[in-house]
């Protein structure tokens, strides 16, 4: 893909929506670190079920610590893989109590050191929570960007990296928040809603469906 193309397609997602925001609720960087950490093979819909009434209860590394591995377990056990999730948030509390004062770090090398945290995690909290121009891929961006051609990679890395680099700077930090909105509710995986994509004209992808509606 060319990079007027890509340009184009920022601008169009852009012009839809200005300021897009993730759909996981959260008052402070530890809430969405706990959220992404619990997103993992879950909707984001179903982590704010479980997150309302906890972060009533606990919101905070020192009060989770204090309901512990079972307490937490009860709050988050409608979420896939509840058990090891609630092992690595509790390990992870004690280690920002430990070692970053009860903190979340604005450092990926940090934040890749707690427990259940991977570089997707780390980019969605360096991103939102921080305001950092990073990019987190998930299985939406991944589809996306070697289906339309817009950065093809062979896996989640080389998709990040590629966008990275032919995303325009003016882009990068809203980058990803499009991409995934796009991926969720336009371009799905089975049967994608190309009569009512916005970027289908510049989008390269051979087996497009339906007509536009444009």
């Amino acid at each position: 893909m060319n990079p007027a193309k890509r340009l184009a397609i920022f601008e169009r997602f852009r012009n839809a929506n200005p300021e897009p925001r993730g759909e996981l609720a959260y008052a402070s960087p530890f809430e969405l670190l706990v959220a992404v950490i619990l997103s993992a093979q879950a909707t984001d819909k179903s982590v704010n079920r479980a997150t309302g009434p906890l972060y009533r209860k606990a919101n905070t590394p020192q009060a989770l610590l204090k309901l512990g591995v079972s307490g937490l377990e009860q709050y988050i056990k409608s979420i896939g893989l509840y058990r090891t999730k609630a092992k690595n948030i509790i390990a992870t509390c004690g280690m920002l109590l430990e070692k970053h004062g009860g903190n979340v770090p604005r450092d990926r090398a940090a934040l890749e050191e707690l427990p259940g945290v991977g570089r997707k995690t780390a980019n969605v909290v360096l991103n939102i929570a921080f305001g950092e121009a990073t990019i987190a891929v998930d299985t939406h961006i991944f589809r996306i960007s070697n289906r339309t051609g817009l950065a093809p990679g062979k896996d989640p890395l080389a998709v990040e990296q590629k966008l990275l680099k032919v995303t325009p700077e003016a882009f990068r930090l809203h980058a990803h928040h499009w991409l995934i909105l796009h991926g969720r509710y336009v371009c799905l995986a089975r049967k994608p809603r190309c009569g009512e994509c916005p970027i289908r004209d510049l989008c390269e992808f051979r087996g497009k469906t339906g007509k536009s509606t444009a």
